[in-house]
């Protein structure tokens, strides 16, 4: 396992994997039992893994309780993320949901306290809630850095502008920085490459990418219909529903059969290949259910795609930029060529 800061800003050291958790427990009615919970949680920290990412609303609160009962003999060890917006139950009432100072410190007190520690390392807003206002959010992150219960705060699901204003807001007003987003990023959902990535890598932002296999549907499980989150939850997952992703399906079954690596340990080898080309920090989060699906991720840091490889993967997975970028590209390439050339050089100094 190999290891970075998270960011440019931050002397936060991570795995490049960090263990997604949303599978610790069975409240929300599917996941991994405490014991085989615990077994992945051993498994990750003996490959090396210190990253551990959860969130009050997984199961109900059941893994942030799992993860305080695992960690009470090294807690130090391991860095540690949680998040907050959408309430920790069933039906969290409307003053338990949210992004609002009062949401947000009686979340954290109810976070610490399932956790079994003091801090976390990293404290995330889940969600933008489109109400409360941005200085609000940044402000109250910034109470709870300087009081010691979270050491980093951080953006998860937010659009690039408002990552972007809030970043320049707490950098202006002297305020603890956002220091990484959180966001869904796969062969089959790139669309980050828009204006989120490329936003991380200009302002030093850690990125963490979530569900790195596209709810599994790169494992190629369900062209057999096997069970997974597909059948199990019915939400956040991708389908062959576009000719593309089922050309990126193709592509990623014949580099697992020229390989000898599975489907989805060459969908991660791609993460990590553009995780190593990016000018920030990008950690994919792996969300495992069981330790045979761990493993097979802990796999993937054995495989290595040839230039070729990855090149095919990325031209079959790449999506269009759109408006702006397109015609800033095309204006670009028409400014640097002929005569526009001789119009844009600099004239020569005067005798």
């Amino acid at each position: 396992m190999r290891y970075t800061t998270f960011g440019r800003t931050t002397g936060l050291r991570v795995s490049e994997y960090a263990l997604g958790t949303g599978n610790f427990g069975t409240g929300g009615g599917a996941g991994a039992d405490p014991d085989e919970s615990r077994r992945m949680f051993d498994r990750f920290a003996e490959a090396g893994g210190n990253f551990l990412d959860t969130a009050n609303n997984y199961q109900f609160g059941e893994s942030e309780e799992l993860l305080g009962k695992f960690l009470t003999t090294d807690r130090d060890h391991f860095v540690l993320a949680t998040k907050f917006t959408q309430g920790a139950t069933p039906q969290p009432g409307i003053s338990r949901t949210g992004n609002s100072r009062k949401n947000m410190i009686a979340s954290l007190e109810a976070s610490l306290k399932r956790l079994g520690t003091d801090y976390v390392d990293l404290y995330w807003v889940h969600f933008p809630d489109d109400l409360t206002p941005m200085e609000e959010i940044l402000r109250g992150l910034d109470d709870l850095v300087r009081s010691g219960k979270i050491l980093h705060a951080a953006l998860s699901n937010f659009p690039a502008w408002r990552v972007s204003r809030a970043a320049t807001l707490a950098d202006l007003k002297n305020w603890a920085p956002v220091t990484g987003i959180q966001i869904e990023y796969s062969l089959v959902e790139r669309s980050a490459d828009r204006e989120l990535l490329p936003m991380a890598e200009s302002l030093g932002l850690g990125a963490a990418l979530w569900s790195p296999l596209g709810g599994g549907l790169l494992t190629g499980k369900y062209r057999g219909s096997a069970e997974g989150r597909l059948s199990d939850l019915k939400t956040l997952v991708h389908t062959e529903s576009t000719d593309q992703k089922t050309a990126i399906v193709d592509r990623v079954l014949a580099i697992a059969e020229e390989t000898g690596a599975t489907p989805a340990q060459v969908s991660v080898a791609w993460l990590r290949e553009r995780a190593a080309r990016a000018a920030t920090s990008f950690v994919p989060i792996i969300g495992p259910r069981n330790l045979t699906q761990l493993n097979d991720y802990l796999g993937a840091l054995e495989v290595g795609l040839t230039p070729e490889q990855y090149a095919h993967l990325s031209e079959v997975s790449e999506v269009q930029l759109g408006v702006p970028h397109e015609a800033v590209a095309s204006s670009l390439g028409s400014v640097r060529g002929g005569a526009a050339d001789r119009v844009l050089a600099p004239s020569p100094p005067v005798a």
